[in-house]
C-alpha cells in the first residue's frame, strides 16, 4: 500500500498492485486495473518513487522469510 493526498488535502492508501497507469492532465490522475480514477496532489514521479519504494519493501520481505 501507498499513501496519497487527494486534491482537498486527505489522505489515503491505495494498494500499489492495482495502479494500472498514472497520468499528469495537469493534475496527477491514478487508473486502477479495475477502472477507478484517483486524483491526487502527489506528481508522476512522487508516485512512481512510492511504488518503487513499495515493491523494493515487499522483495526485501519475501527475502527474509526464505
Amino acid at each position: 500500500m501507498i499513501k496519497l493526498t487527494r486534491l482537498n488535502g486527505t489522505s489515503f492508501t491505495l494498494n500499489a498492485e492495482l495502479i494500472e497507469q498514472v497520468d499528469h492532465t495537469p493534475d496527477t490522475v491514478i487508473t486502477t486495473v479495475a477502472g477507478n480514477n484517483f486524483v491526487v496532489k502527489e506528481t508522476v514521479d512522487e508516485v512512481i518513487e512510492k511504488v518503487i519504494r513499495y515493491r523494493q519493501d515487499v522483495a526485501s520481505k519475501k527475502k527474509t522469510l526464505a
